[in-house]
């Protein structure tokens, strides 16, 4: 089961303006403001000594060994137990003579979706609204708002049609990955489709339920995704370099990113990922940060058992296979084994994220049994296999310390 970033990208403009409109916060108004910068305070995320932990060095030779295997610019890497490190380490370069450092930002991507699974939950605990609340009285201009409810956007269970999946999206990405898109643009390239299937009746992966969950929380909380994102998930966490960015700008140090993906490699560092997700979360990181975070999505730290057990699965479980009209590799038959929870990935007892966005690519998995936690960020190098790398170096680290539990993402 893949939950990952489109691959595809061909080159023409989309013309969005005969797309149904959607009423959705626009973001902020002016498009430099966001988090304030790392405060110099904040504890360095460094490569630890690898003589620290007798496995520490055969996890970097593993590394090393995929990193020549899938010819990768870089690996960054942190593998905890029990919320103790065995090892942080960067390998390989950010760019041509610049040695890759943990300390370096990356795109995050997914990452947020479980972050906005423990907001929903959490509001749903403080008594503020029901998991199976419509979403019509604050979002009422989307199609079939009386029937999708916020647990469908949460487990993307709703029925809207990927917009990634939308050939002229697909066409006008390609032609200027420069642009910036607005949730808008994005839901009604979702909402110009026919739904897959009836709402609630089945699974597919789509990015318009994210962009409309983002929304739909701003709205019942009036607060700004990206400060609620701060107040209820940052800060408890300690997660201090964990930031939003309203434009495609990263925060120092940059781990620099390139890509294939039109026809020639190129550097996509600061290709815009206004389309990922809604706006307050389209979020860098560091390797420390992204291992700290899968810890606590991991472990439910920041909700109660019985909402960290919805999380996990929140009913989604056995739903039926592709429906008609909706695309195999997305809308794939979920098992208790391995499905979508409110945010995030259940597969063989891992619980995971998989961002992948135009050259970046990483993964952050928790193993509750082990308690083992093994975060990863990979850039590509002009021979690079398609797909996410990242996965293949957590999962060689995985057949290493943890052979009983196999770390598989399909």
């Amino acid at each position: 089961m893949t939950f990952s970033r489109t691959k595809a990208l061909a080159a023409a403009v989309l013309t969005v303006a005969t797309l149904t409109a959607v009423a959705l916060p626009a973001g902020p108004p002016a498009a430099a403001e966001g988090l304030a910068e790392i405060p110099p305070s904040s504890p360095a995320c460094v490569r630890s000594d690898p003589a620290a932990d007798p496995r520490a060095r055969e996890v970097l030779d593993i590394a090393r060994q995929v990193q020549r295997e899938l010819d990768l610019n870089a690996v960054l890497l942190r593998v905890s137990v029990d919320g103790n490190e065995i090892v942080t380490g960067a390998l390989g370069e950010s760019m041509t003579g610049v040695a890759a450092e943990p300390a370096m930002h990356f795109r995050a991507g997914s990452m947020a979706f479980p972050f906005f699974g423990i907001v929903l939950l959490q509001l749903a605990e403080e008594g503020r609204i029901g998991l199976d609340d419509p979403i019509a009285p604050w979002l009422p201009d989307v199609p079939h708002a009386d029937e999708i409810t916020l647990r469908m956007l949460g487990d993307t269970t709703s029925g809207l049609a990927d917009y990634v999946t939308d050939q002229g999206f697909l066409d006008a990405l390609t032609a200027d990955p420069f642009r910036q898109w607005t949730p808008e643009e994005l839901v009604g390239i979702s909402t110009s489709h026919p739904f897959w299937y009836r709402p609630g009746t089945n699974w597919s992966y789509s990015h318009a339920n994210f962009v409309l969950l983002g929304a739909a929380l701003e709205k019942i909380t009036g607060t700004r995704l990206d400060h609620l994102l701060e107040q209820r998930i940052f800060e408890p966490l300690g997660l201090r370099r964990t930031v939003n960015r309203f434009t495609p700008d990263l925060p120092a140090p940059v781990l620099h990113a390139f890509t294939t993906g039109r026809g020639r490699y190129e550097e996509s560092t600061f290709w815009n990922p206004s389309w990922t997700t809604a706006p307050g979360a389209v979020l860098a990181t560091d390797i420390c940060d992204f291992g700290r975070s899968i810890e606590a999505v991991g472990t439910g730290a920041l909700l109660s058992p019985e909402s960290f057990r919805t999380q996990l699965n929140p009913g989604t479980v056995g739903l039926p296979g592709p429906a008609d009209g909706c695309p195999e590799d997305v809308c794939l038959l979920q098992t208790e084994a391995r499905h979508f929870g409110l945010g995030v990935i259940v597969s063989d007892g891992w619980i995971l994220s998989n961002p992948s966005f135009s050259g970046y690519a990483a993964i952050e998995a928790y193993q509750p049994d082990t308690r083992l936690a093994v975060a990863v960020s990979t850039t590509t190098g002009c021979a690079s296999p398609d797909g996410n790398t990242a996965q293949e170096v957590a999962a060689r680290i995985v057949e290493r310390l943890a052979p009983d539990h196999p770390l598989q993402v399909l």
